[in-house]
């Protein structure tokens, strides 16, 4: 009776392996041919999925190492090998792909787990954000009353004493430095006229920081008239003269110095 029980509990267990059960355990490394395993494309690797068929896993993936065939066998193993850098020590993976009873993938396993990791891309690396610009220098404000008599163009004492002091400042750096110089004058007068006085200001100007040794390729003068003006006035006479004053100006930037 022992006996037939036995038996029986032996039938079922073939009967079940016939029916494809699949097994867990990857062969002993140290048997695949070749020794060592390969190093596998991971282009190839990543092109793999279930629903395969083996000439096309074959293709890709090459032979199975383990002395397992193309027909009759449910599972192929691999060993592959992997270097995420150049001259990096390579990391060794067992990967198992698992057949249904007509040679069609139906899933795969890696020994370690840790190894499925290793189809990731690379992450890209992120590029530095772009270095913040400079922050913008307010230009130098200099006062045309300062700078020139009324209604005149002719740098006067004290003007050339202003420009002096801006010449000293970029006694270190005047070569490489580049000055941008523009006239304003106020709004009584015609707009021709003032734009023709604005830009006979800037010119003296340049003319002079140019006699003091600023290279005049890197000076550029030009006269906006009574645009842009800084304050607006209802007076009349001597009043309007003099709340106008601020918009009667030279204003120079200085970049690269």
């Amino acid at each position: 009776m022992n006996t037939k029980w036995t038996v029986l509990a032996l039938l079922a267990t073939l009967a079940a392996c016939g029916k494809g059960q699949v097994r867990e355990e990857f062969p002993d490394p140290a048997r695949a041919y070749p020794a060592g395993g390969t190093y596998v494309n991971l282009d190839n690797l990543r092109q793999y999925a279930p629903g395969m068929n083996k000439r096309q896993i074959q293709t890709l993936l090459g032979t199975p190492q383990f002395n397992e065939g193309l027909w009759g066998v449910r599972e192929w193993n691999y060993v592959f090998n992997f270097r995420r850098s150049v001259g990096a020590e390579p990391i060794q993976c067992q990967f198992q792909v698992r057949f249904d009873g007509n040679g069609v993938a139906m899933g795969q396993a890696w020994k370690p787990d840790s190894c499925a990791a290793l189809l990731e891309p690379v992450p890209a690396a992120v590029a530095p954000p772009p270095p913040a610009p400079p922050p913008a220098v307010a230009p130098l404000r200099l006062s045309a009353d300062a700078l020139f008599a009324f209604d005149s163009a002719n740098l006067s004492a004290a003007g050339r004493a202003k420009l002096d002091e801006l010449v000293q400042s970029l006694s270190v750096s005047a070569a490489q430095a580049t000055l941008n110089i523009i006239g304003y004058t106020d709004r009584i007068g015609s707009d021709a006229y003032n734009m023709e006085l604005s830009q006979r200001r800037a010119q003296s100007v340049r003319n002079y920081l140019v006699q003091q040794g600023i290279p005049a390729a890197s000076i550029h003068a030009e006269g906006r008239g009574n645009s842009a003006p800084l304050v607006q006035c209802d007076d009349a006479g001597a009043a309007l003269l003099d709340c106008l004053a601020p918009n009667r100006r030279v204003e120079i930037a200085v970049s690269g110095g």
